[in-house]
């Protein structure tokens, strides 16, 4: 609908803006090539534009797409530029997730001495989510070092992060967060 109506409209950002959301649905429904493809050439037009908004906010959506073309380090160089682009315009809007993102990546990267830079870019994650009271992200950032923390053998501290954010949930049960997040801490409780 809003390619159509900013089509319709001559709205020539929307219709950018739009191809960059039907990139990150094709990924979320297992296309990445394609995903990756409808987002990049939306993000250049953007970049053409000198229209900043955007990046950031597709940045997890084109990290997904380099990852699931197996691509992790182009997802890392993406990362970066996001996080960059966020501390040079001051949009912090999402730093939380791009910074849970960067932890997520380094941990996939798999290296030995990542963990405790993945470990310190989630905590980073998770204080920024506290102070924008940005409980979604709160509980993605702890669901992610909930699990560094299990695979650590430090079931208590993950169940003692963990089990309180998901609490203070009252709605959105149904939501792939709030399911991952309560499978997580039933499995956190059997142990």
């Amino acid at each position: 609908m809003l390619l159509d109506e900013s089509a319709k409209n001559g709205l020539t950002l929307w219709q950018v803006r739009g191809r960059c959301l039907q990139g990150a649905v094709r990924i979320k429904q297992g296309d990445a090539v394609e995903g990756l493809r409808l987002i990049r050439a939306a993000l250049a037009e953007l970049r053409q534009t000198e229209f900043v908004l955007g990046f950031t906010e597709f940045a997890g959506a084109l990290v997904e797409g380099f990852v699931g073309t197996g691509q992790v380090s182009q997802a890392v160089v993406a990362i970066d530029e996001a996080l960059e682009h966020s501390e040079r315009n001051e949009e912090r809007w999402c730093l939380t997730e791009l910074l849970r993102i960067k932890g997520e990546l380094l941990l996939m990267e798999g290296l030995q001495h990542t963990a405790g830079t993945a470990e310190d870019l989630l905590l980073k994650a998770l204080d920024w989510a506290r102070r924008q009271g940005a409980l979604s992200w709160e509980l993605r950032a702890a669901s992610t070092l909930a699990r560094v923390w299990r695979d650590e053998g430090r079931t208590d501290d993950a169940r003692e992060l963990l089990a309180p954010v998901y609490s203070r949930f009252t709605e959105g049960f149904q939501t792939i967060d709030l399911k991952t997040a309560k499978a997580l801490v039933d499995n956190l409780q059997r142990h």
